[in-house]
């Protein structure tokens, strides 16, 4: 294995060395080798047990998940690349390994199987300072799926594992779950047992350590029998009441899914090691050659994967569904077909950013797609230079961009915010043409038009086939093409809604966009599509013809 730069406290050198002396390959031509970690695994081992500089222990004793820097784990990896025996790996080291803090070691300091339960009399000798290991007391562990055939990919290897000669004393196979030997006598301690969705009994119970298998098939479903992420948050809480934690693995979700593994990723918590090495975005599973370049740059820690063998698998997949070839095989968070702006479209939109500045008085076209309680409802502006942007609006002395979601405003759309941003505009700008989606907003429309005139407030039904085609064929084209004038703020609201509408087809060549699904909005989009129409019918009046005034700075608008 290649030499890894790691230059933080960690037991991952002590657990990796205890892996290769004490679990085995379960299969293939290796079965029955000791167990060596890959680069990737061994970087995944390291930062999950990753100590905190300031652990201590109180009374002499561990402190359990308070040692470490992470509380979960999320490793997203493709097919075959070694996630389940590394897993199982990981759920024996949390079973009867060194998996908990025991303090800083001095010179001279070792860790002896002898006195942890294991007859085998391996010793680890500590480097000065490094943080020691010892056993979990009282394990209590839990593998869980959406099904036991899931489960099955963690569960078949652990048991080839404790099958082996030096875990055998210490772990043994029973009817559908696994004992830790040489602990309590009570059959609900010291053990390892398969939780899922259909069997979940046992769901809720403090654990000391559970592992989520196939994480971006947890769904969730709100108010649904089978809510996985209630599941995963259940269990979360679960070794969060035993000062345990969690680990979860998955091949790359689809967006179009919303996920536990979506969700808990995009909240970005400090606390949870995400793992998820992605190829270069400039290559294209669709091409051949590149095809194969993903596929080397994301096997190239898992040698007993023969690229030749996954490159075939991966062209027959992408005939039936281009999408799950992607995720499974090139480690991609994409959706399959039916894309709005493909991938090669989304990065020729992203490289059209620009921090163009805007003045006051500036001659735009406004668009805005509105909502009442369950979509968002936001406002774009447009430049006759075809510069478009997201504006902001001041309320109180604080500066708010014009995208509202019902969830911040108590499920709705805060009606007198929109209006008072539509004011703002209006005041700060010369709002030459705004094209505005009337449904749910006729009664402001109306007003708008009659304070700011017919001709500057249009409605513009998005639900006209025939006019929303040619608006999102006109936008797609001259947002990504290399020759066009349009540039934009990379306003991140924005480029996410465009990344998830769908095309969906009506009467001859003709389409519309729509969200994949509820949670994946696209009213940004919408509005952006708006404000170029605004602009370009603009235009053909002969608007441009009076001079440009002068141009203020606005900020690149993104989200956290």
């Amino acid at each position: 294995m290649a030499e890894l730069r790691i230059d933080f406290p960690t037991l991952g050198h002590l657990l990796d060395a205890w892996y290769a002396q004490h679990l085995v390959i379960p299969d293939g031509w290796d079965r029955g080798q000791p167990f060596e970690q890959s680069r990737w695994q061994y970087w995944c081992t390291a930062s999950f047990y990753r100590v905190r500089e300031t652990a201590a222990l109180e009374g002499g004793r561990p402190i359990g998940a308070q040692a470490f820097t992470f509380r979960k784990g999320i490793i997203v990896g493709p097919q075959k690349s070694g996630k389940g025996p590394w897993s199982a790996g990981v759920v024996a080291g949390e079973a009867v390994g060194p998996s908990q803090f025991a303090g800083w070691a001095k010179r001279g300091d070792v860790y002896e199987c002898s006195e942890n339960g294991c007859p085998c009399g391996w010793v680890y000798e500590y480097e000065p300072g490094e943080p020691m290991g010892r056993r979990h007391p009282s394990p209590l562990i839990q593998l869980a799926a959406l099904a036991e055939d899931q489960v099955a990919n963690v569960y078949g290897p652990l048991t080839e594992m404790v099958g082996a000669p030096v875990l055998s004393p210490l772990l043994q196979v029973r009817e559908g779950f696994i004992r830790v030997l040489g602990g309590s006598l009570s059959e609900n301690r010291d053990r390892i047992d398969v939780v899922t969705a259909k069997a979940r009994t046992k769901l809720g119970n403090p654990i000391s350590f559970a592992l989520q298998d196939e994480f971006g098939t947890w769904m969730a479903n709100p108010g649904a029998k089978q809510n996985m992420l209630e599941f995963a948050d259940t269990q979360d809480r679960g070794a969060a009441g035993m000062n345990g934690r969690t680990l979860a693995t998955t091949n790359a979700y689809d967006p179009a899914e919303n996920s536990a593994a979506q969700i808990q990723i995009e909240q970005n918590d400090h606390d949870v090691f995400v793992y998820w090495d992605k190829p270069p975005s400039n290559l294209r599973f669709d091409v051949a050659d590149e095809r194969r370049e993903i596929i080397e740059y994301v096997y190239r820690d898992s040698p007993w994967v023969s690229v030749d063998t996954i490159l075939a698998q991966a062209a027959s997949t992408a005939k039936r569904d281009p999408g799950q070839a992607e995720r499974f095989f090139g480690n991609r968070d994409v959706r399959g077909k039916h894309k709005w702006f493909t991938d090669e479209l989304l990065s020729a939109y992203r490289g059209k950013r620009s921090e163009i500045d805007v003045f006051p008085g500036a001659r735009v076209g406004l668009g805005m797609d509105g909502s009442k309680n369950d979509d968002w409802t936001a406002i774009r502006l447009e430049t006759l230079d075809q510069h478009q942007f997201t504006p902001t609006y001041t309320v109180g002395g604080v500066e708010r961009l014009c995208v509202w979601r019902p969830e911040e405003w108590g499920g709705e759309i805060p009606r007198q915010e929109v209006r008072e941003a539509v004011r703002q505009i209006h005041r700060r700008f010369e709002v030459v043409r705004g094209y505005y989606d009337p449904f749910w907003w006729e009664s402001e429309i109306d007003d708008w038009a009659d304070t700011h005139g017919p001709e500057r407030v249009v409605r513009w039904p998005t639900n006209s086939i025939k006019n929303m085609h040619a608006g999102l064929e006109r936008f797609r084209h001259d947002s990504t093409a290399s020759e066009s004038r349009f540039t934009h703020d990379g306003c991140e609201w924005m480029e996410r809604c465009v990344s998830h509408a769908i095309t969906r087809a009506r009467s001859g060549e003709m389409y519309i966009i729509g969200k994949p699904e509820p949670h994946l909005k696209i009213d940004v989009a919408m509005s952006g599509v708006l404000a170029h129409e605004a602009v370009m019918d603009a235009l053909a009046k002969g608007l441009r013809s009076k001079p440009e005034k002068p141009r203020i700075s606005h900020a690149v608008f993104g989200f956290s």
